[in-house]
């Protein structure tokens, strides 16, 4: 087994897991982002089409097309996944996704043209930059426009621009979050790839260690609201937050030969990377959905994908966090986390 070819780079004493979601055969990603607003979507293009399943944890979600996802309806490929900020909002993104799509002659034939099939998933980042600003179906075409199959950016960019974690303890606490992107390659010539935008009520932890990484601030530089003791204090935990105003967002890709159902199971127990660096997570004001798709072509045990999928989940919620740069009035990992 071993990482991507992706060079390793580090940010303050952290060091990047390696690889990008567009190392799985098949896939290709872009972004597009409004940089004073501060929003964007995410775009994942598989040309060929791709077997995917969807499973949503948290109580807030806002998504789109995921009923053709479960393993019991009739269309079996997607051609697309779509990210967005903008909150429900940001559903609109994935119109432009399918116009770019549709252009390129990519979608379910239908015999009088092709209709692409572009599930969505959207988070709440109107508490910073312009809330009035929100991706519609431009940004969506831009992001599907700017689709490549090699590495890619993270950190403020895409449906990360906006995102921010920590917010159990108030809106005054938070810090910078953003999206992120890990894959592995495993023997028989099998990748792993994720992508992800973090943006959730609790703070984010290091997969390997444990330590906090970005949460709810201390007055005093450098120390973290813990975030068990403070909401078990709380007569009324997360009162003073609004529904759905969270929400992690991820995509799950490989090139296994699986099922939808299987694709269903890999996207389950890829959950586990969100509940390994995101505490805590799945709750009432957050919307966390993974996606999982494949593009096929290696035979490869759904148990063996599922496990890599947690972890390499794990990695890009990690390279998210480190990634993410101060915007909006809210200090990032990089400029507040002192580092040793």
């Amino acid at each position: 087994m071993k990482h991507s070819d992706s060079a390793l780079h580090h940010v303050g004493g952290k060091e990047f897991y390696p690889g990008c979601i567009t190392d799985v055969p098949g896939i290709k990603l872009g972004n597009a982002q409004d940089d004073a607003a501060l929003t964007g979507c995410t775009v994942i293009i598989a040309e060929e089409g791709a077997v995917c399943g969807v499973d949503v944890r948290g109580s807030a979600p806002g998504t789109r097309e995921t009923e053709l996802l479960h393993p019991t309806a009739l269309v079996q490929h997607i051609h697309a996944l779509c990210l967005s900020g903008g909150s429900a909002f940001g559903l609109e993104a994935s119109h432009g996704v399918m116009r770019y799509l549709k252009e390129q002659g990519i979608g379910m034939d239908v015999g009088v043209g092709v209709v692409p099939i572009v599930p969505s998933a959207i988070l709440f980042d109107l508490g910073l930059g312009d809330p009035h600003v929100t991706p519609n179906a431009a940004m969506g075409y831009a992001a599907a426009r700017n689709a490549i199959a090699t590495a890619c950016p993270q950190g403020n960019i895409g449906a990360g621009m906006g995102a921010t974690v920590g917010k159990y303890a108030g809106p005054d606490r938070v810090m910078k979050g953003g999206f992120g992107t890990a894959s592995v390659q495993l023997p028989g010539g099998l990748v792993v790839g994720a992508a992800v935008a973090v943006n959730a009520i609790g703070e984010v932890r290091d997969p390997k260690t444990g330590t906090t990484l970005a949460g709810a601030r201390q007055e005093d530089a450098g120390s973290f609201i813990d975030p068990l003791s403070f909401l078990t204090q709380m007569a009324n935990p997360f009162g003073h937050t609004r529904p759905g105003t969270n929400t992690t967002i991820a995509a799950i890709a490989c090139n296994g030969d699986l099922t939808k159902t299987e694709m269903s199971k890999v996207a389950q127990m890829a959950h586990n990377g969100l509940a390994r660096t995101i505490y805590p997570v799945h709750t009432m004001y957050d919307g966390d959905t993974v996606f999982a798709m494949t593009t096929g072509g290696i035979a490869a045990s759904v148990d063996l994908i599922g496990i890599w999928a947690a972890e390499v989940l794990g990695y890009a919620v990690h390279n998210a966090i480190i990634a993410a740069e101060s915007a909006g009035g809210v200090p990032a990992w990089r400029d507040w986390q002192p580092h040793s």
